[in-house]
């Protein structure tokens, strides 16, 4: 992009020299503020210096557009390396993972979970001055807003979903956990929200609980999408629901989304008692993505012995009730920052791997992973100073 300049105003406009004459008209104030040993400035002079001071002039209001342009707000955001945080550890007095009802185990080395600081989007817009200097810095990357914010999302809804998607994945991980560790927890998929003119919209209600689909048992939120996407677009899926006390049948159409996979047109959210109570206290951190490494945090503090051998590990990835490990943004500044605090292996969703392979820091080894079950064996044999073939992202 380039900036827009100003244009250049010309001179005065060229008069004929004259002979001197004994009544000349005063000169411009600079020549006049300057001293003069010698005759007075000829004409030609004169004009010499008029065009200086249009010049001077007309890079002053250069300036100044420019500077105007830079503050106009422009739809991208950048997004950065954020702050890293050790779920094992605490921050001051108080530890991020606090569990009752359980024995837990003292812990060595580190599970970080890593963040990403986004400038820009609703609310917050980003000025052209911000999207240049990201552009120049290697760690940054400049995306549209839409690839981060929904269309038309103001602040507080964006922060409200955040806020909504962090509590989730926190009981989700919670979960995950509990079952790697052999707990039966049961879970429930809970509409949330019918979106407008879906496929849903009339069909489902907000607090039906869905528990099949097409004959599919459904038990996370993932299971939910994965039969839905065996019905494919075009179809109708017969979902299985709890209403009122009562089990129902409905039929209802699958239809394409904004990316082109077909779903149903609800937003849902797992709901779950879990038998040992898991409390994760992180201030300003929002989203899904911090989901595997809480749920790796649960594992190691209720499980004796060490898992991490006493290496530096960190990762990100979402994860549901049933251990499945999803896709998340920003993955290479996240992977700048852990290295940058010190992490030896990061730990990254398969899902990812195409976005990882080329732009691993160096001193860092990236493990892929799909389950929590993947990720708990790879901190295990790498603490043991095994796990040499374990995949990686290539």
């Amino acid at each position: 992009m380039s900036v827009p300049q100003a244009p250049r105003p010309g001179g005065p406009p060229e008069q004929p020299d004259q002979p001197d004459q004994p009544d000349q008209p005063d000169v411009p104030d600079v020549l006049e503020a300057a001293d003069h040993d010698g005759p007075p400035p000829s004409p030609a002079q004169v004009r010499a210096s008029a065009r200086a001071v249009a010049a001077l002039v007309c890079g002053a209001v250069s300036v100044a557009l420019v500077s105007v342009v830079a503050l106009l707000p422009v739809p991208f955001a950048v997004e950065s390396p954020g702050p890293v945080r050790d779920v094992l550890s605490g921050e001051g007095d108080q530890r991020l993972i606090t569990i009752t009802g359980a024995r837990t185990y003292p812990t060595t080395g580190s599970l970080d979970l890593t963040t990403v600081s986004v400038r820009g989007g609703p609310g917050r817009s980003l000025d052209l001055g911000g999207q240049l200097a990201a552009w120049l810095d290697d760690d940054s990357a400049v995306l549209p807003e839409a690839a981060i914010f929904p269309p038309g999302a103001s602040e507080k809804q964006v922060d409200e979903s955040n806020a909504a998607a962090f509590t989730d994945s926190q009981q989700a991980a919670t979960v995950a956990a509990l079952t790697e560790l052999g707990y039966d927890v049961p879970v429930q998929v809970v509409v949330t929200d019918v979106v407008a003119g879906s496929g849903a919209s009339g069909k489902l209600r907000q607090g039906d609980v869905v528990t099949g689909v097409g004959g599919t048992a459904v038990s996370s939120s993932t299971a939910l999408r994965d039969a839905v996407r065996a019905v494919g677009a075009g179809a109708d899926a017969e979902v299985r629901v709890q209403r009122d006390g009562r089990s129902l049948d409905v039929a209802v159409p699958v239809r394409a989304g904004q990316d082109g996979s077909p779903v149903l047109g609800v937003l849902v959210s797992e709901r779950a008692e879990p038998p040992v109570d898991v409390k994760i206290a992180v201030d300003q951190i929002g989203g899904p993505s911090a989901g595997m490494v809480f749920a790796l945090g649960v594992v190691d503090l209720l499980t004796p012995g060490d898992m991490t051998g006493g290496k530096r590990f960190a990762g990100t990835g979402t994860i549901d009730s049933a251990g499945q490990v999803g896709a998340i943004g920003g993955i290479r500044q996240k992977l700048l920052g852990a290295r940058a605090a010190g992490a030896e292996v990061f730990l990254a969703p398969q899902a990812n791997c195409g976005e990882v392979a080329g732009h691993v820091p160096d001193g860092l080894r990236v493990v892929a992973v799909s389950t929590l079950g993947q990720a708990r064996q790879a901190v295990e044999e790498l603490g043991k100073g095994q796990g040499q073939e374990l995949p990686g992202c290539s």
